[in-house]
């Protein structure tokens, strides 16, 4: 298959099938990201993805999983992507489920009908980058969106009764706006309730604007227990239906998983016993995180 540059997947996807049909990120603007920084944005023609699962077939035929890349499949118009959708779904026989990433431009482009048509074709979760609920912050950071626009975005994917997984940024307000931030990512997370919500942790990539902010000392990155408790702030402050939360990326600190609203005030406990203890042998090692 023919990979360009590096590939990125949610972690959730890592036993999938990962098929490029786009090359890079749509947006690219986002200060803290340094994914896609070496492509330039464009869609793969149907004849190159249709070489691709053919290739697929030969060694993963039964596979159960595929994962639609670059950074934002869903920014292909509808005419181009239900035909790439079914070749995914003609091809794999045991298919139980195709995720891709999605923007807040990328899913408001679509209709609730035609993300419906997406899920018919075998569209199972759309995984969203919010990042923070602070607008101050996601202007901070170009992330090009208002929280409005993606709350509406969110709506669609679960009217459409596509499964929503959000990312969230810990540490992205700086030491500034640390608990702001943290508090308003709860209350939005709450505002949306999705599926699932993932927390990661900044890492200051070289070569991001945001290194660069570091450098010349218009960012603070938060140590790892104001990190901690911005991860407390943040559940104390989300209130949801039925949501699983985890942080236990590798850019965390300290590794959570839990159920909420049901493991709301077990997990507080634990994350207030770390930090009441400040012992570094309750932490990941610096030299261990990473995106």
């Amino acid at each position: 298959m023919k990979y360009e540059g590096m590939i990125y997947r949610p972690p959730s996807e890592a036993e999938s099938l990962i098929l490029q049909v786009t090359i890079g990120c749509s947006h690219n603007k986002c200060t803290f990201c340094g994914s896609f920084k070496d492509k330039k944005f464009r869609v793969r023609s149907l004849e190159e993805v249709r070489e691709d699962i053919e290739e697929a077939k030969v060694y993963a035929r039964y596979i159960k999983k595929v994962f639609i890349a670059d950074g934002d499949a869903l920014i292909i118009p509808q005419k181009r992507l239900i035909p790439i959708v079914q070749m995914i779904k003609d091809a794999f026989p045991k298919l139980e489920r195709i995720g891709t990433y999605g923007n807040t431009k990328s899913i408001l482009k679509k209709s609730v009908e035609e993300l419906m048509e997406l899920k018919e074709s075998g569209v199972g979760i759309i995984y969203l980058g919010v990042e923070s609920g602070d607008q101050v912050t996601l202007d901070r950071v170009c992330k090009g969106t208002v929280l409005d626009k993606t709350a509406e975005a969110a709506k669609r994917v679960k009217d459409a009764g596509i499964v929503l997984s959000v990312t969230v940024l810990l540490g992205l307000g700086g030491v500034e706006r640390s608990s702001i931030h943290a508090a308003e990512t709860g209350k939005f997370l709450s505002r949306i309730d999705p599926d699932y919500a993932g927390a990661l942790s900044v890492i200051v990539v070289p070569g991001t604007v945001l290194a660069k902010e570091v450098k010349n000392g218009t960012f603070i990155v938060p140590d790892p227990y104001m990190l901690l408790e911005e991860l407390a702030i943040m559940i104390k402050n989300t209130h949801v239906t039925h949501m699983f939360f985890a942080s236990n990326h590798a850019s965390n600190y300290l590794p959570v998983k839990a159920w909420l609203p049901e493991d709301k005030e077990k997990t507080l406990r634990a994350i207030r016993h770390v930090l009441d203890q400040k012992d570094p042998s309750l932490l990941r090692p610096e030299f261990m995180r990473a995106l």
